[in-house]
């Protein structure tokens, strides 16, 4: 095996089957919890404030600690950190699940889903990092592909197996955790991970400015819709979360032992890698969420048929990271970035524009376009990105560009997300407004629609002689809402385009990363500690 990542015995498919466990509840996860919102909600009685931070903690928990969790991996071992990571996982799912009626509902609840995030930051940079380590250079696009691909599509299936499991309890969509844990960690063991680990100092001192700056930054972003975007409370948290990473930045330019190695940024193609993955995911994770409401309120869909709308997008997603895998294994990372890219910003553009046709036939072909460019550059400029970085751990690399698609993602959901609130709930006003609805009732009704992901509900409220213009207006806007914030998503793409077209190109053909672990032996996959030489 390549990099000493497996022990004699081994077997890198097992290790790839094991991460695929291990990273599926996670992204899983990241869908499925929405689906159950209105249960939730109606059973505890929380907030609407309260349910945003429940599915958005995660999400901030998950950015930021992804950079800790990474350079941790690298000093305790992979496959250490695996096992740490799907057991915080899998028992605070238990306890989310396990959520008690009353007051304590919500503290409960949003604090264990926080140490949810925590645990899937722990555990995502060790996964990546097995998997990119037990396989060769001429194997690694391919076996990248298989794991994103895998991992991404079962991020479909979260409101498909969030709608089928909430008929029985919304508790069951923590629960199913964790024997998803449990075979994960039976595969890490017979997968026989190499436990070697760095005997290094952590950087706590970084760890915490990078914490709280992406923390601070994400939450003003999140808070904003709450908050308002003229409040200071929106303004410090972003400003001081800004300003803080900053001094992350010149800090670990002067520390002997950093989190992160700021200068491999200097590798052009590292940094290009790098910039495509924070815009494009901008797009990708966000669109989850974006679509699978859009289709349950302006679509009329349920939550079953939500997942089954975005299981077309992983059609071309699919397909295509095979194929990107294979383009960089043969010719590097340039050709399938700058296809990705292209088709991308060209399937968004469309799927935005189609959306008020309120057709999903309409939608089938540009929604797999967009899945397709997704898919040839995501698992490329991953793999690019760790291929190139000079004198790094798999694990502090893994780290630094999964910080970076993680915090683009937060950004984005935080940003994207005010836009829909606003815009969508400025055109249902205006609407019911114009059927001859109360000024202050069309407001209620817009905010209610607004924080729920049902156009029926807000309607049935309205006088009955208006209620069916009324739930069509809702349709239409919210549709018209969603294209706004779809445009956004091909802009992000488009500019990861801009950054693609000046990637070196060239393909890697040695190792550039060091690894905790040093054997000795190499088998037929190639050396275990091949030469540093870029190509």
């Amino acid at each position: 095996m390549s990099s000493g990542v497996t022990e004699p015995g081994s077997n890198k498919y097992t290790a790839l089957a094991a991460m695929v466990f291990a990273v599926a509840m996670t992204f899983i996860d990241q869908t499925i919890v929405s689906i159950a919102v209105p249960d939730i909600s109606g059973e505890l009685g929380i907030s609407a404030s309260a349910i945003q931070w429940v599915i958005n903690g995660y999400l901030l928990s998950l950015s930021a600690f992804f950079a800790f969790g990474g350079r941790l991996a690298d000093i305790l071992g992979h496959r250490r950190m695996v096992l740490i990571g799907v057991t915080i996982f899998a028992v605070s799912s238990a306890l989310c699940g396990a959520t008690p009626s009353g007051d304590a509902a919500e503290a409960w609840l949003i604090i264990f889903r926080l140490i949810q995030g925590f645990g899937a930051a722990l555990l995502f940079p060790a996964a990546l990092a097995i998997v990119v380590a037990a396989f060769p250079l001429r194997q690694r696009g391919r076996a990248l592909a298989i794991f994103f691909g895998i991992s991404g599509g079962l991020t479909a299936i979260g409101p498909i197996l969030g709608g089928w499991l909430t008929q029985y309890t919304w508790r069951a969509i923590f629960w199913v955790n964790v024997p998803v844990a449990i075979i994960a960690i039976v595969l890490t063991l017979l997968a026989k991970v190499n436990p070697a680990h760095r005997r290094e100092k952590l950087d706590w001192r970084g760890a915490a400015l990078i914490v709280a700056g992406m923390a601070l930054s994400v939450l003003g972003l999140q808070q904003a819709s709450s908050w308002g975007w003229d409040s200071w409370r929106t303004w410090l948290c972003i400003t001081a979360g800004f300003a803080i990473l900053v001094v992350f930045v010149l800090f670990e330019l002067r520390v002997r032992t950093p989190l992160i190695k700021v200068r491999i940024f200097r590798d052009r193609a590292f940094t290009i890698d790098n910039a495509v993955l924070f815009f494009g995911l901008m797009a990708f994770v966000p669109l989850f969420f974006f679509a699978s409401v859009y289709s349950q309120i302006s679509l009329g869909q349920s939550a079953s048929g939500a997942g089954l709308y975005l299981l077309i997008f992983f059609g071309g997603f699919v397909v295509a990271a095979q194929i990107g895998g294979r383009m960089l294994d043969t010719g590097g990372a340039r050709r399938p970035v700058i296809l990705g890219c292209v088709l991308g910003t060209i399937g968004f553009a469309f799927w935005a524009r189609s959306l008020t046709t309120l057709d999903e036939g309409s939608q089938w072909y540009w929604i797999v376009l967009s899945g397709a460019g997704i898919g040839f550059f995501l698992g490329p400029a991953s793999t690019d990105a760790v291929n190139r970085a000079i004198d790094a751990s798999y694990g502090e690399v893994t780290g630094i560009t999964q910080t970076l698609r993680n915090y683009g993602s937060s950004l984005s959901l935080a940003i994207l997300g005010t836009v829909l609130l606003q815009v969508g709930r400025d055109k249902i006003t205006t609407s019911l407004t114009g059927l001859g609805v109360p000024a202050g009732d069309a407001t209620n009704a817009a905010n209610s629609l607004m924080t729920s992901t049902g156009a029926g509900a807000s309607a049935d409220a309205l006088p009955p002689s208006i209620r069916e213009a009324a739930f069509e207006a809702i349709q239409r806007d919210y549709a018209e809402a969603s294209r706004v914030v779809f445009y956004g998503m091909a802009i992000a793409v488009f500019v990861a385009l801009c950054f693609a077209l000046f990637h070196p190109g060239g393909k890697v053909t040695a190792e550039n990363t060091t690894s905790p672990a040093t054997p000795a032996r190499s088998d037929d996959d190639g050396p275990l500690n091949p030469p540093v030489a870029p190509a």
